[in-house]
């Protein structure tokens, strides 16, 4: 069985171009010692339209599809599956590479690309890790709650904002639950349905109090 080439339309180069973000994700987390790619399956002569770290490999944009993504999509055609999910590998240079494929789809599961990612062994071990601690990344480290139910995350962001605003001492008693609200909402937390609930219960006020003040920033 031989792979066949797709036809594209233009909303298969939109679902695609969709994916670019997420090399970006991918790359910006693991660090620069990785290779991330994108394929399509428009074009296998030049299918790379996404690259990030690049030099691992030598590659750029409308760079081939490699041997080894060939093999992996005619499996994908035939099994649904990608074999192997995670292996070893070496660039031209002779690098040692761990990489992933996984197959993009598109409408109605349609395969139009794949994603690499190619981690480049060669460093040496701790300038790899470096590059994933926050000693190398200064002002990296943020605040998340990381909850299994919404009640739990509402109470966190809204016990942060709490102490926000009872720290800032030019917030005055009268507009405090306004304060806190009002940073509640720009962190997006009333989003959440339950949001409003709670936080009038907590802060001993009524509803129509939240709403009143939600309305307000609306309209600024």
């Amino acid at each position: 069985m031989q792979v066949k080439q797709v036809k594209f339309t233009q909303l298969d180069r939109e679902h695609l171009a969709r994916y670019f973000r997420v090399a970006d994700t991918i790359a910006d987390l693991i660090g620069p010692h990785c290779e991330v790619v994108i394929h399509s399956f428009e074009s296998l002569e030049h299918s790379v339209v996404k690259i990030v770290n690049g030099h691992h490999t030598g590659r750029k944009l409308g760079s081939p599809v490699t041997d080894l993504g060939l093999q992996m999509w005619r499996e994908f055609e035939k099994t649904g599956q990608v074999s192997p999910k995670s292996y070893f590998t070496n660039a031209a240079d002779g690098s040692l590479l761990k990489s992933t494929t996984c197959i993009l789809a598109g409408d109605n599961d349609k395969p139009i690309g794949m994603l690499c990612i190619n981690m480049n062994l060669s460093f040496p071990f701790p300038e790899i890790i470096k590059t994933l601690m926050p000693d190398c990344s200064p002002n990296s480290f943020v605040s998340e709650s990381f909850c299994n139910n919404v009640q739990d995350v509402i109470t966190k962001a809204l016990n942060a904002a709490i102490a926000e605003v009872d720290t800032d001492a030019s917030i005055t008693p009268k507009i405090r639950n306004k304060a806190i609200i009002r940073r509640l909402y720009d962190n997006g937390m009333f989003e959440l349905k339950e949001t409003t609930a709670h936080v009038a219960e907590s802060l001993h006020i009524s509803r129509q109090a939240v709403y009143k003040f939600l309305r307000e920033f609306k309209s600024e």
